[in-house]
């Protein structure tokens, strides 16, 4: 009897070392596993932090551009024609003879005569053009100058229009704010006939747009259409 208490005794003891041995083997894998895990959401923030600072400063870039883009539209909007030389207003150059005699005059070397009044020819007077003439002759002049070319204008700024009806309207010659701020009710019907919508033009203001637009008014076209993107509609 007492054998047998001893043997069991004994494998009582055995079992308890080994459930404290297993218990320390898996407390320190759970441990080490915490650690890890610790570390990887650690890196995670850090690399999210990162990433946060990167897309902050993309954002500040993107408006910069916006706004050195609006100024220089508004300064190209803003910059005078340049007005045409007229003929008269070009300055007669003087011959070599001519500055010649002008400087032996001046230090008293040649002497100038001055002829008869009757000596000197009378100019013979011009026949007067034909006025049927001179309108073909104009109408030529017109025709056989360089027409400016306006500089296209980013039309998808107008809600309503994006890549495909811009790319239509250009197909029509329709390629500044201008051009659309000036249509009557005639160019309306036929614009929405190649857009292939009805209504749609006047439903969007598109023409009220094109005028702010037109006039270089970004504040008071932000105002009014606030939902307008400020470069483009995609």
């Amino acid at each position: 009897m007492a054998y047998l208490l001893s043997q069991m005794f004994l494998l009582l003891l055995v079992a308890l070392l080994l459930g404290l041995l297993l218990g320390w083997i898996l407390w320190g894998r759970l441990r080490g596993g915490r650690s890890n895990l610790q570390g990887e959401i650690a890196r995670l923030r850090s690399e999210a932090d990162g990433l946060k600072a990167e897309l902050h400063a993309c954002w500040r870039g993107r408006e910069k551009l916006e706004q050195d883009l609006v100024r220089a539209q508004a300064a190209f909007t803003a910059e005078p024609t340049r007005r045409p030389i007229a003929a008269a207003e070009t300055t007669r150059v003087p011959t070599a003879q001519a500055v010649e005699i002008a400087m032996l005059r001046q230090a008293g070397e040649v002497t100038v005569a001055t002829p008869p009044a009757d000596a000197i020819p009378a100019p013979t007077p011009k026949a007067a053009p034909r006025k049927a003439a001179s309108a073909r002759a104009a109408a030529a002049r017109k025709a056989a100058a360089p027409q400016p070319v306006a500089w296209p204008d980013d039309l998808r700024r107008i809600i309503g229009i994006g890549p495909v009806n811009e790319r239509l309207l250009h197909g029509e010659e329709v390629r500044t704010f201008a051009q659309i701020a000036r249509w009557s009710d005639a160019e309306v019907k036929r614009i929405e006939e190649v857009l292939k919508f009805d209504g749609r033009i006047e439903r969007e203001h598109w023409i009220e747009q094109a005028k702010l637009l037109a006039a270089g008014d970004e504040v008071e076209f932000a105002r009014r259409f606030p939902t307008a993107n400020r470069h483009r509609n995609n």
